[in-house]
């Protein structure tokens, strides 16, 4: 019955939430006047969170039962119907929006500093995600090391710029290219891993990366970081004061925000190309060789697929647009350290893929919107703006499992099935 299976699964989830609450919630330690150790209770906050763990999985057992939780289930049949057809009509306009609305972002906002370096964040993160889409999304590859490759990116375009004096424009495919081959080293030694023992290494890589960071004094400065990191020129005009500048040479009074502006515009551009060469890609063989061992690996090994090769280009491609953000993220910020490059970092751009939808470009930006977005909203509220954001995520767990964007075209389709049905019958004929 509906009724008992809500039940048990109440239960169930509330021993699970007293167990969690037990010592974090029900006993808290404080220093005494002496300067001992004393244990204080807090019963009633635990009884509190244990109730509404219970209430809320009793609530969706009985409503849902125990499958995912769409939204039609709780509407009309006709109404559900037209409201997923308003959504397939509307989804048509969300990514030209999107875009529009960006490219007048630096118009619409000159004169907010804070929604600049907002927009150049969410940027950021985007390209990073789009680029871990091709990991993940097409190839089907779990990786939680993908801040590595944006610390070699950034990295990279800071020793050179520094020890050798080159510019932005040189140092930017070289950090991609670098990335890509530290990418491929990854690569070989999980040729034969998946799941979860693939997602352990790629960890354990990352971490190794921020520790040869850390230790290395000599070369990468240790955990002083590297500092005065060139800013990048437009067409060799810096933006700066003076002669020579940016301003003068267009006769503008100077501002330091022509600078945030085309650091907004550079990222943009670099996510474009992102996400337009992610779409070629896809349409390619080997994009299609990614997805073909996304769906099943020995099925893809039967078709004569070279899945060494399949996976080496995977990494490869996806840590050189992590070279490109790394190198991005040196010349905007002019200073890095190791403590930039945290596992936290891989946790943040991999929520943004999973939760977006995997293989979903668009789902992907969404998300990337919505999360940095909504860390912003609540920067107020430190306390509670990782419980409310952990909320968040099980909800959107609940009600799109598979992402906000759960569906996309597939990467090859027939789109003259009746024009070449119709000349098969006539040659029949």
């Amino acid at each position: 019955m509906p009724f008992v299976a809500a039940l048990k699964d109440a239960t169930l989830a509330a021993l699970v939430a007293f167990g969690l609450f037990f010592f974090m919630i029900g006993l808290r330690a404080e220093q005494g006047a002496g300067g001992a150790l004393q244990i204080s209770t807090r019963w009633p906050d635990l009884a509190m969170l244990v109730a509404a763990v219970f209430a809320g999985a009793f609530a969706r057992t009985l409503l849902f039962a125990r499958g995912a939780a769409p939204l039609a289930r709780l509407l009309p049949a006709c109404l559900a119907q037209r409201l997923s057809q308003t959504v397939k009509t509307a989804s048509r306009f969300v990514a030209p929006a999107l875009l529009i609305f960006t490219l007048l972002v630096p118009v619409l906002f000159y004169h907010n500093r804070y929604v600049l370096d907002l927009g150049i964040m969410v940027l950021t993160y985007v390209m990073l995600g789009w680029g871990l889409n091709i990991v993940i999304g097409l190839a089907g590859l779990l990786d939680l090391g993908y801040v590595a490759f944006y610390a070699v990116g950034a990295y990279s375009y800071a020793l050179l710029s520094t020890t050798y004096g080159l510019s932005f424009w040189v140092c930017l495919p070289l950090a991609g290219i670098l990335a890509a081959f530290w990418g491929i080293i990854l690569g070989f030694p999980v040729l034969r891993l998946r799941g979860d023992y693939l997602a352990i290494v790629t960890l354990a890589f990352g971490e190794i990366i921020r520790l040869v960071l850390l230790n290395w004094q000599s070369f990468t400065g240790g955990p002083n970081g590297i500092s005065s990191i060139p800013r990048p020129t437009f067409f060799g005009l810096p933006f700066s004061e003076g002669e020579g500048s940016f301003a003068a040479a267009f006769g503008l009074e100077y501002s330091p925000t022509h600078r945030v502006v085309f650091l907004f515009y550079l990222i943009l551009v670099l996510a474009l190309l992102t996400n337009w060469a992610t779409l070629r890609l896809r349409r390619l063989p080997i994009g299609r060789a990614w997805e073909a061992m996304r769906e099943d690996e020995i099925a893809c090994r039967s078709l004569g697929i070279n899945t060494t090769a399949t996976k080496l280009t995977a990494f490869a491609i996806g840590a050189m647009f992590g070279g490109f953000a790394g190198s991005f993220f040196a010349t905007r910020q002019g200073f890095i350290s190791p403590e930039s490059f945290t596992f936290g970092e891989s946790a943040l751009v991999l929520a943004i893929v999973v939760l977006g939808g995997m293989g979903s470009q668009l789902g992907v930006a969404v998300a990337a919107l919505v999360m940095l977005g909504g860390f912003e909203l609540f920067r107020e509220f430190e306390l509670y703006r990782m419980l409310v954001f952990g909320f968040a995520m099980v909800l959107i767990m609940i009600w799109r499992p598979r992402g906000l964007v759960a569906t996309r075209d597939p990467s090859v389709y027939l789109t003259e099935r009746k024009a070449i049905a119709g000349s098969f019958v006539k040659a029949q004929g």
